[in-house]
Order: structure tokens, then C-alpha cells, then sequence
């Protein structure tokens, strides 16, 4: 997302913070010389869809077996699961040029808040994400300065932005890609499902090609410009996919 930083289950809050709602691709900070760390996140096979999807919204777009068995081999939790694989699935279906796999929006959960879990909170049968998840004001110390775009609605923070929700996304990402993904007629950064389908948009408008290794490396350098921090979307999303092809 450009984003920013998070402060939640990475540790990485402080360290860089996301920069706003530009979606040209950036370089990590000072290494604009430097190759993109490896390994990337190769994507994992396609969640199996829904013969027919039992409910709205796109928690019911995977098949429900196929969520048990991916969560069971992955440890994901089913209900944050069912987001990621659900997003995925809408992306291919809506971009499919972009290749985003469900294990990419997997590993950036873990990182940004442990699949909704960061500080004790949990994730809702309805993929609500509660108490919510905040990061701390990105104020110019440790992280990038950015002052409040949103009044405090969506942070609670009228002085600066705060990242927000288990993908962590800033105010003013979320203005650019605030979407009903759970059709329960609310835009919620709060909710597992928004976030996840959200986060999804922006990495395809970042990066045509997240199938692909200088692809992937730049969606995932727009979303937060690190190295670190891409390292370890990285090793999750391989760890998730080798877990999820084990017969």
C-alpha cells in the first residue's frame, strides 16, 4: 500500500511506516541499486471455489473442504482463511492477469497481525476483527509522517494516521480501496474480508504480475518498502504453500 509500518504482530510498526496512497512501485529505501531479496513468494495452487457459494460475500467463495484440510495443514484459522482464499478467488476472477496467489494475502496478515490474533483480538464469525487492531501514530519519530487524512473516524487519531486492521492499512489506502466484501452493506478496514479483498486491489494495481518474481517483489515493495519485511512475507508464503501441497 504503500503503507507503512506497522507496529503489530512483525514488530515492523515502528520501523517503516506506509507512505500514503501512491501506487507507483517503490524501491526499498536507500537500495535503489540493490536485487530484490529472494526468495519470493511463489503462489500457492488456486483454492478450490465453491460449486455453489453458500452464502454472500466472499468468505463463501472457497470450497468448505477445502478450507478445513488448508487450514489444518497451514495452521491459518478457518475464518481468516476463508478471506484470503475468498480474495484470491475474486481477483482471478475480476484480474485475472494479476496471478495473486492466497498465500501471498496470507503471509502479509501473519505479518501485519497474525491473522487478526495481534494483542489478544480475534476474528468474528462474520470476519469482524475485535477489539480492533491500531498501530501507532505515524508521526516522524520511527516512522514516516504522516499527518491525519481521516479526522479520526476510522483510527481514532485526529492528529496523525494510524495503520489499521488486520492488513494494516492506512486511512487513506482505505479511501482509495474501501470495498463490501462480506456484503453486509458496511466498508469495514476492521473486517477480515474488506481488508483482505482491499489489500488484494492494491497489490494488483501495484504489480500486474504477482505470479512472477519481480512481480511479487514489487507488489509487496508497494505495500511496505523493506526489506525485512518482504524477506518475511516471503518465507510465509512459501511456508504456507509447501504446508497446504503435503498430501
Amino acid at each position: 500500500m504503500q503503507k507503512r509500518p506497522h507496529t503489530s504482530a512483525s514488530g515492523a510498526l515502528r520501523r517503516a511506516a506506509a507512505a500514503g496512497v501512491t501506487l507507483a512501485v517503490v524501491t526499498l529505501a536507500g537500495c535503489a541499486t540493490e536485487e530484490p531479496p529472494a526468495p519470493w513468494g511463489a503462489p500457492a495452487e488456486p483454492p478450490i471455489a465453491a460449486a455453489t457459494p453458500s452464502a454472500p460475500g466472499i468468505a463463501h467463495l472457497a470450497d468448505d473442504a477445502w478450507i478445513v484440510e488448508t487450514s489444518d495443514q497451514t495452521g491459518i484459522p478457518a475464518r481468516a482463511l476463508r478471506a484470503y482464499a475468498g480474495a484470491a478467488l475474486a481477483t482471478a476472477s475480476g484480474k485475472p492477469g494479476c496471478g495473486l496467489g492466497w498465500n501471498t494475502l496470507a503471509a502479509i496478515a501473519f505479518a501485519e497481525s497474525d491473522h487478526g490474533r495481534h494483542g489478544g483480538s480475534s476474528v468474528a464469525d462474520d470476519g469482524t476483527v475485535s477489539p480492533p487492531i491500531l498501530g501507532v501514530p505515524l508521526d516522524g519519530g520511527d516512522t514516516l509522517d504522516i499527518p491525519d487524512t481521516d479526522r479520526g473516524e476510522l483510527d481514532g487519531d485526529p492528529e496523525h494516521d494510524r495503520a489499521l486492521g488486520p492488513f494494516q492499512l492506512i486511512p487513506q489506502t482505505w479511501a482509495n480501496w474501501h470495498v463490501d466484501a462480506n456484503a453486509d452493506g458496511i466498508e469495514d478496514p476492521h473486517n477480515v474480508d474488506d481488508a483482505a479483498l482491499a489489500a488484494a486491489s492494491y497489490l494488483c494495481r501495484a504489480s500486474d504480475d504477482m505470479a512472477h518474481e519481480d512481480g511479487w517483489v514489487a507488489g509487496i515493495h508497494a505495500f511496505n518498502p523493506n526489506r525485512e519485511y518482504v524477506q518475511k512475507v516471503a518465507d510465509a508464503a512459501n511456508e504456507y504453500a509447501t504446508r497446504a501441497a503435503r498430501e
